[in-house]
């Protein structure tokens, strides 16, 4: 009897709930972004890895072959992809999403499905990517003997938060850039001061004292210190933590009152 319910459920996805119907299209699209991404690429899976081990690798020659910084922790390769993968995944999430209506316009106003989806699966996509580049992070933790610690349990905490805040920001930012176009190349300055603004070459604990209160309220210091407690449990500054949980869960509501009072005049626009 349930066995037949179920089949009936697949073959009739109107029978499903509203939000089971909306998460079985946000992961259609979101497979559909990546084989898409996948497909036309003869590396594939590599292009995903490479643009933040060479940037790694750049930081790492610049601050302890060239200048010998005292930045960081050893083994410094570590500490810079343990903040740099998740950066990738925050930055190119945001980044995108300034294109999330503008890419599909026709799509958008056409389907009925919650015009959320269209930002989300951006989210989702970027973040099964960052999952994808965990192996590497990994493969460096074993050859430059990186120790594992308990408080690699707090990584799923930092996914998630750093899904919420990624979904709150870019939920903000896709509507805006359909008013204002010039708000693209904006987010891409933002960015890039984001980048330098957070700790992801450098520790929190590397600022001056008078610094280091401030740069808490950059959501993104507590949730890369929490991937960071993995191997460096002394990086997990809880104050840091619990202003990036407030943030995210502000900026979330945020972006759905943004998007949601902004939705009908961005689908004339497009």
């Amino acid at each position: 009897m349930s066995t037949a319910s179920v089949s009936y459920r697949d073959a009739h996805p109107l029978q499903r709930t509203p939000f089971a119907r909306y998460r079985h299209a946000l992961w259609l699209l979101t497979t559909r972004d990546l084989k898409v991404r996948y497909s036309t690429s003869a590396l594939g899976y590599v292009w995903s890895v490479l643009d933040p081990l060479v940037m790694a690798g750049i930081y790492w020659f610049v601050f302890t072959q060239v200048f010998n910084k005292g930045v960081g922790t050893d083994p410094y390769i570590v500490f810079l992809l343990s903040a740099l993968l998740p950066w990738m995944w925050f930055n190119g999430a945001v980044s995108d999403s300034t294109r999330a209506f503008l890419k599909d316009a026709k799509l958008v106003r056409s389907t009925m499905i919650p015009r959320t989806i269209w930002v989300n699966r951006i989210v989702l996509s970027k973040g099964i990517e960052f999952v994808f580049a965990l192996p590497v992070l990994a493969l460096f933790a074993v050859l430059f003997g990186a120790e594992l610690h308990w408080q690699i349990v707090y990584f799923p905490l930092a996914i998630l938060m750093q899904a919420v805040l990624t979904a709150g920001v870019s939920l903000i930012v896709a509507p805006l850039v359909v008013f204002f176009r010039d708000l693209e190349r904006a987010v891409k300055l933002v960015l890039r001061f984001l980048f330098y603004a957070t700790p992801i070459i450098y520790a929190s604990t590397d600022l001056p004292e008078g610094m280091q209160f401030w740069a808490a309220f950059n959501p993104l210091s507590g949730i890369f210190s929490l991937y960071r407690a993995a191997f460096f449990p002394d990086q997990l500054i809880w104050f840091e933590v619990a202003v990036a949980a407030v943030m995210s869960l502000a900026f979330l509501a945020l972006g759905l009152w943004v998007f949601r009072r902004s939705e009908r005049q961005v689908l004339k626009e497009i």
